[in-house]
């Protein structure tokens, strides 16, 4: 695969990124293409490892990674994209949002820089629309069966789109006014141009799924109606309950979930109304707690909002730092500090930080109270424990907190709640091959899984189509 000891001849290239001082001036994306020589480069890095753990361990979807980097190597780019969508719908998605466990798996990872997979990925699947090659896949015979598909984010679009192309009636459902989930509401534009949803929204309008928009299913239509109406349903709501701090003072106005905060901005970019109080960052002291993807995007919309200060609290101790360009932990995701752009264009972290108390004035929130803590290990193999430094309170003066410490499970509204639906020990919706205990609803991605990776998501959307089908097929 690629060029015959390539990856001794040319060295990887980092994605390239606009200047600070530029991109904090608008929310498009922030990453600069490439061109193709130096793309095809980088395809020719790909070495003939024998055993691809890219592909077999690293990529959710298990994307034929060493074959499409031949071909990019080999100026192939139909037959790069070709081989790219065989296993993904969304590669476009994938390629920019993607932390991209697949480099990490890399085998030249072992000891050397891992291939640029992530942006050959892109590459390619922006070559193809460019050229043309994305084109409607309709079905060439219909099955006379419906299913309803509930969330339209990445899993619920992947699941469409592999029914669709089996021959079903697809009719995907939102409770947004448009469709994409959290890849709309959610990514920030900066990351994902909602253009970029809007084109694959045309494949998939054009392959023949329907979409209804504002619905929300359990409210506005009763999941007794969706049964009666559809010989399938699949639930792919994502796990949009988030993790609360109750502390004293949460109740403050100015403490907001990340979601709040990122739909909000989302929908004024894109020129929606939205219900609430105007929520924003600028010439504001703002605080984000917690320290993964969503905390970072809240780093960076603050920024483009124009906030005058911009701190990130995480209570977990700070990942060990990495400056080698090979994988520690090799084939396995290194748990290593990471910084995103975002981070780039100015914010202060801050690890193991213990959240006390919020305090304000006139009910809104003026001050945060913390403490620093130090983990304890376990004997045995038990979990860390959590102790207190003594002496180490501080507070820091906040106009705005963001509550950015992940997900805990799906929504447990009435579509879950009235078919009585089992849900496992964390709340997510139990399933054995996407089958839920009821006869006639499924579940895929986060909804069944919890909150994890749109890669991940598109993954399971695709397994869950199967499994609707196969399940349709015997009724």
């Amino acid at each position: 695969m690629g060029k015959t000891n390539g990856f001794l001849e040319y060295t990887r290239t980092e994605i390239q990124y606009r200047d600070v001082n530029e991109r904090l001036k608008d929310y498009k994306e922030v990453t600069v293409d490439k061109t193709v020589e130096e793309l095809t480069e980088q395809g020719g890095r790909c070495m003939e490892c024998g055993t691809p753990f890219c592909h077999s361990i690293g990529c959710p979807v298990v994307n034929l990674i060493p074959e499409w980097n031949d071909a990019i190597w080999r100026g192939q780019w139909r037959e790069a994209y070709e081989r790219l969508e065989i296993t993904n719908n969304f590669a476009e998605f994938t390629g920019r949002v993607c932390p991209a466990p697949c480099e990490t798996s890399c085998t030249l990872a072992i000891n050397d820089a891992p291939v640029t997979i992530k942006q050959n990925e892109r590459a390619v699947i922006e070559k193809a629309f460019e050229a043309g090659w994305v084109i409607p896949r309709p079905p060439k015979v219909e099955t006379g069966k419906s299913v309803a598909v509930v969330g339209s984010g990445p899993a619920g679009m992947a699941a469409a789109q592999q029914l669709r192309r089996a021959g079903h009636t697809v009719t995907l459902f939102e409770k947004n006014r448009k469709i994409g989930g959290l890849l709309r509401y959610g990514i920030p534009d900066f990351k994902l141009d909602k253009g970029v949803i809007d084109r694959r929204l045309e494949q998939m309008s054009a392959e023949g799924i329907i979409f209804e928009t504002g619905v929300s299913i359990g409210e506005d239509l009763s999941i007794r109606y969706l049964r009666e109406k559809f010989d399938a349903v699949l639930f792919t709501m994502g796990a949009g309950e988030p993790r609360n701090l109750p502390v004293p003072g949460r109740e403050l106005d100015g403490v907001h979930y990340a979601m709040e905060f990122l739909g909000q901005s989302n929908r004024r970019i894109g020129g929606e109304d939205y219900e609430g109080k105007e929520i924003t960052a600028k010439d504001k002291t703002v605080l984000v707690i917690g320290g993964g993807d969503t905390g970072s995007d809240c780093v960076g919309t603050s920024r483009r909002q124009g906030a005058k200060a911009v701190y990130q609290y995480e209570i977990m101790p700070k990942p060990m730092v990495w400056d080698k360009p090979w994988n520690p932990v090799w084939p396995e995701w290194p748990q290593i500090l990471r910084t995103s752009s975002s981070h780039k264009e100015g914010v202060e972290r801050d690890w193991n930080i213990e959240t006390l108390s919020f305090e304000g004035n006139n009910g809104h929130v003026e001050k945060g109270n913390f403490r620093r803590i130090e983990w304890i290990p376990g004997e045995r193999g038990a979990r860390p424990t959590m102790q207190a430094v003594k002496g180490s309170e501080f507070s820091l003066n906040v106009d705005l907190v963001l509550l950015a410490m992940g997900f805990v499970h799906v929504e447990h509204g009435r579509a879950v709640t009235d078919p009585g639906i089992t849900l496992d020990g964390r709340g997510n919706i139990q399933a054995d091959d996407y089958r839920t205990n009821v006869d006639g609803i499924f579940t895929a991605g986060d909804a069944n899984t919890g909150a994890s990776l749109v890669v991940r998501a598109i993954n399971h959307g695709r397994k869950a189509a199967e499994s609707v089908h196969r399940w349709l097929m015997d009724h």
